[in-house]
């Protein structure tokens, strides 16, 4: 099981936490750190849309409009901390968030 976030994302530790204590092994990926590859992110995309783009973040708001108008794959290639967090992976499937829904996936 793989999970991409950012170590600081308080969403992000709560999701590892409670899927490691559920005795998954989860693979934990700092996006800032390492960034996601084309290809990781267009199937995030493909996935989830623009939902992937975390409007409400501080990177977001820091944004000027120009900025903001660009594609979204290019916003996210350029500032990592702006997707949505944690995207999980795990045999072939893949949720965004740590939603109810998500934790029901999962567990």
């Amino acid at each position: 099981m793989d999970l991409y976030g950012i170590k600081t994302c308080d969403t992000c530790r709560k999701a590892r936490k409670a899927l490691e204590q559920a005795g998954k092994e989860v693979a934990f990926h700092d996006i800032r750190e390492t960034p996601l590859s084309q290809d990781q992110l267009e199937a995030f995309y493909a996935a989830f849309g623009d939902k992937l783009l975390n409007k409400s973040s501080t990177t977001w708001r820091g944004l000027d409009e120009d900025a903001r108008s660009g594609p979204v794959l290019d916003l996210l290639a350029e500032h990592p901390t702006l997707m949505k967090r944690p995207v999980i992976v795990a045999n072939g499937a893949m949720t965004l968030g740590w939603t109810k829904d998500a934790q029901s996936h999962w567990f």
